[in-house]
């Protein structure tokens, strides 16, 4: 903390500081450190050089501490002459091995605590968080986690895991199973369809082999931004948009395997399910369409993008006579985008409903879901930093990636319930009979207690009496001391003093 001069009241203070001045430099620090980052916030700030003022880490510039009002303004503060850790004394014949504790200043001569008697002290990082927490006070102790190096594989089961547990989510299903094969789902296109994109939002291709020929992309420029009649740089003659029309349309027709791909068939029309709800018809098909292979999201957002642009442009000329154009595209395109790999009529149906759809939607559905985007970045992110541990939050649930349910039958459920535990406390009550730790009195006592508890692990472990009797042999029991009193003695003095009264 930077210190210098300060006026206060027509009176000057060295090597001090104001509460503003702390605020800022300690935000900064915290911001900076990679124990916290730059979500610490000024608040926050405050509230810790709070619990500094109070514990005497920093105190008034008159000397005051022990209270919680450090408020973000120009007041003086000031380190104390002395470290709040208090140190241990010390043996005379210990004194250069043993180990000081840190001081703020030097103190001044005639204070030294070298000459007070002490017990040796082997300081280790153990023994020192826990002093630095009891000196602080109200900060329990802990220990820092260092997260091991997440692997690129590890970085693709984690998009792949919450992307698949997200749409299972939205599409209200206990299992994705029915739908979707999840070993054929290749995280890798997940992540290009996520960062790999231009300005527009379109898919961009590694591998330039895979786009579409220029001659089709040439054809989708010409329909998509059709001129009107007036501009003459535009070559055309009679039918001329026609057959620009059909040489996109053989193209797109003679595809081995529909935009949506036949192993995604069922997660597609699963979602036209949820059609009324439009939002959450929306978001599901955000979340199938990331699963495509790049190559065909990418077919997928320029044939779209050209069946919107023309059925929206008033300019264009008929397409088809008898047919409006929105018709045509959807009957034109319906099957390269969506079929079955064994093709039944009703493909037709659900493909037209699909594309109509799409056509309709298709800016938000071909947007990358940016909620599903930031949860996972920020799960990525909290893998990778280092983690502050407290005792009793060893156990980390958020290590533990989705996982998907498998139904099971009411027989095995109960099955389950019924024993599953079994094991746990069976080992439970082996640990209270071996512990030599415990007195007999108190190993009777816990006994007993997970008796009443849990007749049936109890029983099983001590099917007849003889056998718990065998836990606790009985001790051979001393003989009675003869008394001095028990043996006949000639004098009795209450007999004769009762027969004197007499």
């Amino acid at each position: 903390m930077p210190l210098r001069k300060h006026r206060c009241r027509f009176k000057s203070y060295e090597r001090c500081f104001t509460a503003a001045e702390a605020v800022d430099w300690l935000h900064e620090l915290l911001r900076c450190s990679q124990n916290f980052g730059p979500e610490v916030t000024r608040k926050q700030t405050v509230q810790l050089l709070k619990k500094f003022l109070k514990n005497h880490v920093i105190e008034d510039i008159k000397g005051k501490w022990g209270q919680e009002d450090f408020e973000d303004n120009r007041h003086l503060y000031r380190f104390p002459p002395s470290s709040p850790l208090k140190p241990y004394p010390k043996k005379p014949t210990y004194q250069k091995d043993a180990i000081k504790f840190p001081e703020w200043n030097d103190p001044p001569p005639g204070t030294s605590q070298e000459n007070i008697p002490v017990r040796p002290l082997v300081m280790n990082s153990e023994m020192w968080f826990k002093r630095h927490s009891i000196a602080i006070g109200e900060v329990p102790a802990c220990r820092l986690v260092y997260r091991r190096q997440l692997t690129e594989a590890n970085v693709e089961e984690i998009w792949k895991s919450m992307t698949l547990s997200y749409l299972q989510k939205v599409l209200g299903l206990d299992s994705l199973e029915e739908v979707l094969d999840i070993k054929l789902v290749n995280s890798k296109f997940i992540i290009h369809n996520v960062y790999s994109v231009s300005k527009q939002g379109v898919v961009i291709l590694d591998d330039k082999s895979k786009e579409l020929p220029y001659w089709v992309l040439s054809a989708m420029k010409c329909l998509a931004n059709w001129p009107n009649c007036s501009d003459l740089k535009q070559p055309m003659y009679l039918g001329f948009e026609k057959d620009v029309f059909k040489t996109i349309a053989d193209y797109y027709g003679h595809l081995k395997e529909p935009l949506l791909t036949f192993h995604l068939f069922d997660a597609f029309v699963s979602v036209l399910g949820l059609l009324q709800k439009e939002k959450m018809a929306i978001e599901a098909f955000q979340i199938c369409c990331l699963l495509l292979p790049p190559e065909n999201r990418r077919k997928l957002q320029l044939l779209m993008r050209m069946m919107a642009r023309i059925c929206l442009n008033k300019e264009m000329p008929p397409l088809c006579d008898g047919l409006g154009t929105r018709t045509l595209m959807v009957q034109t395109f319906s099957r390269c985008i969506l079929c079955s790999k064994d093709e039944v009529d009703l493909d037709e149906l659900l493909a037209v409903r699909l594309v109509t759809f799409l056509m309709d939607n298709y800016q938000e559905i071909l947007k990358v879901p940016l909620a599903l985007q930031t949860s996972i970045e920020e799960r990525v992110a909290h893998l990778r930093r280092v983690q502050i541990k407290y005792p009793g939050a060893d156990m980390d649930i958020t290590l533990s990636a989705p996982s998907f349910c498998r139904q099971i039958s009411p027989g095995e459920f109960e099955y389950q319930r019924a024993y599953g535990s079994q094991e746990p406390l069976a080992a439970l009550l082996e640990e209270v009979i071996t512990d030599a730790k415990l007195s007999s009195k108190e190993k009777k006592k816990k006994l007993k207690q997970f008796q009443k508890s849990y007749p049936e692990v109890y029983q099983e472990r001590f099917p007849t009496p003889e056998s718990e009797a065998l836990l606790f042999p009985e001790k051979p029991k001393p003989k009675p001391q003869l008394l001095m009193w028990a043996l006949k003695n000639p004098f009795q003095p209450f007999q004769r003093t009762r027969s004197f009264r007499m």
